[in-house]
């Protein structure tokens, strides 16, 4: 899809003095080529391979082979898509960058007689023109800076950091049904700064406009969103959200959920099986002189039988999340 053909003539304007030089509008569109800050590579390398990294890093206390599957796989697919997704708009849509007119080198006089679907020399007082009136030999180039709208890095950005972003709040825990500790909020904010500069730098070397960055980033935080969800139990809901799922269907209420698969020890997560926690939350107060409900509150997790311990059928405690795979 990258490789095919703009879809449609795209039209731009060419406003003479009475000098013949351009002016406004079309200095929006005459700043310098300089290459690009963050290199189309370097913004994969960023975009995908440091989300899988810090992924793996979180895994120091997670331990589940399964969930960083999940993990690694959400973001792959959130940046794939999202990047078909915006290949095919640019494709479609595009529109021209800070330095087109570099990259151009229009001449109006290439106008006359190769008219283009009446598009050149078009509009009011004439000052349309399409890329027929453009000089450079370098076709690709001139492709390049006429697909500026959205901003692929943008998408990738938003896409991969935001994916992680959704991911630390769960295994963090921030979003739960406890206060959270200062740093905790600062490292769930650290993939959005990330992403922030990193689409933001494309206004510093002038390689797209604010409003291609807005969109991108927009698109990248929709695949985010929507990708997260189809690799876990959940995006905000913080009983469930840090849970990955597998190709079985689990059936949550609001008294059973797993406790364990979390990087925070705060507020009674990451600590126990999932018996001894329902137990713990449940609200339900036995009397003192009931001996048997005293009993029933201080037998040990791991001395019960798999069917009393594991209330969701074979639903594993901690790193067991692999096994469930059919």
């Amino acid at each position: 899809m990258h490789h095919l053909p703009l879809a449609a003539h795209r039209t731009f304007p060419v406003t003479l003095d009475s000098n013949g030089k351009i002016v406004y509008p079309s200095t929006e569109m005459a700043y310098p080529f300089r290459g690009w800050i963050i290199p189309t590579w370097l913004s994969g390398v960023l975009n995908a391979i440091g989300p899988i990294f810090f992924v793996l890093l979180t895994q120091i206390r997670v331990r589940s082979l399964w969930d960083a599957s999940n993990a690694i796989e959400g973001i792959l697919l959130a940046d794939i898509c999202g990047t078909m997704f915006q290949v095919a708009v640019k494709k479609l849509i595009g529109g021209f960058r800070p330095w087109f007119l570099e990259a151009c080198q229009p001449d109006v006089s290439l106008a006359k007689g190769k008219d283009a679907g009446h598009l050149d020399g078009s509009g009011y007082q004439q000052v349309m023109f399409t890329l027929d009136i453009c000089t450079n030999p370098d076709k690709k180039f001139l492709e390049t800076a006429a697909t500026s709208f959205p901003s692929g890095h943008s998408v990738a950005a938003l896409a991969g950091w935001g994916f992680l972003f959704l991911y630390w709040n769960a295994k963090f825990k921030i979003w739960a049904d406890h206060k959270p500790a200062l740093w905790k909020i600062w490292i769930a904010y650290a993939p959005l700064l990330a992403a922030f500069i990193i689409s933001c730098s494309l206004t510093i070397d002038a390689a797209h406009n604010w409003y291609d960055i807005a969109v991108g980033m927009l698109i990248g935080t929709i695949f985010a969103f929507g990708t997260y969800r189809m690799f876990y139990a959940a995006i905000w809901d913080w009983r469930f959200n840090h849970v990955p799922l597998t190709r079985k269907t689990y059936a949550f209420s609001a008294d059973q959920y797993e406790r364990t698969g979390v990087f925070t020890r705060g507020g009674g997560w990451g600590a126990g099986d999932y018996a001894a926690d329902k137990q713990r939350h449940s609200g339900r107060h036995h009397h003192a002189g009931d001996a048997s409900a005293r009993s029933s509150t201080t037998i040990p997790s791991n001395t019960l039988p798999s069917s009393s311990r594991n209330t969701r059928g074979d639903r594993p405690s901690r790193d067991r999340y692999a096994n469930e795979m059919v």
